[in-house]
């Protein structure tokens, strides 16, 4: 008789500590943080960079983006203006202002509109960005890549960097 209290104890404090787990960890994942998979050649070399069968896995940081904000240079998942049930991950390349020299885009150079940002894939030609939708817009921002996390020959904090010649032309012209 005692063994089977002690198994209906076990048995409540699971079931009451499931219920307080999923919801703080659906909290996290919604606000905080959570963990995606990078799929294919667009990001290429900062992202999957072998191009074989092993994908890397980026900690994508939802809480840096809460405002919006985003600085150019960052790896951002968005949703993707063509196909809403798809996330795609690129670089900013430009932020709301600023003049962008397109890589095949209907128009030679763009300005960004207000709420919008230019994003491209390190990997030109074999990226669906900007340069084929024209600018996003800052509400489709999901998150921001902060670290690889996988596989673990390539743990590394994600840096901002922009590729050389990429960026607006007046940051352009300043550095040279």
């Amino acid at each position: 008789m005692a063994r089977q209290a002690s198994k209906g104890r076990y048995l409540r404090a699971f079931v009451s500590g499931f219920f307080v787990a999923v919801p703080v960890t659906v909290t996290v994942l919604d606000r905080f943080a959570y963990v995606a998979r990078v799929e294919g050649a667009s990001m290429q070399p900062s992202l999957n960079p072998d191009g074989g069968s092993e994908c890397d896995v980026v900690l994508l940081n939802r809480w840096s983006v809460r405002n919006y904000q985003v600085q150019r240079g960052d790896i951002v998942s968005v949703l993707s203006p063509r196909n809403p049930q798809q996330k795609i991950i690129k670089r900013v390349i430009g932020l709301e202002g600023d003049f962008i020299r397109t890589l095949g885009y209907k128009n030679r150079y763009v300005r960004v509109p207000d709420g919008h940002f230019w994003i491209e894939g390190d990997h030109h030609g074999h990226s669906l960005d900007s340069n084929s939708f024209g600018p996003v817009s800052v509400g489709l921002l999901h998150g921001r890549a902060s670290h690889i996390i996988w596989p673990p020959n390539r743990w590394q904090q994600i840096q901002p960097r922009l590729p050389k010649n990429r960026g607006p032309l007046d940051t352009e012209e300043e550095d040279e």
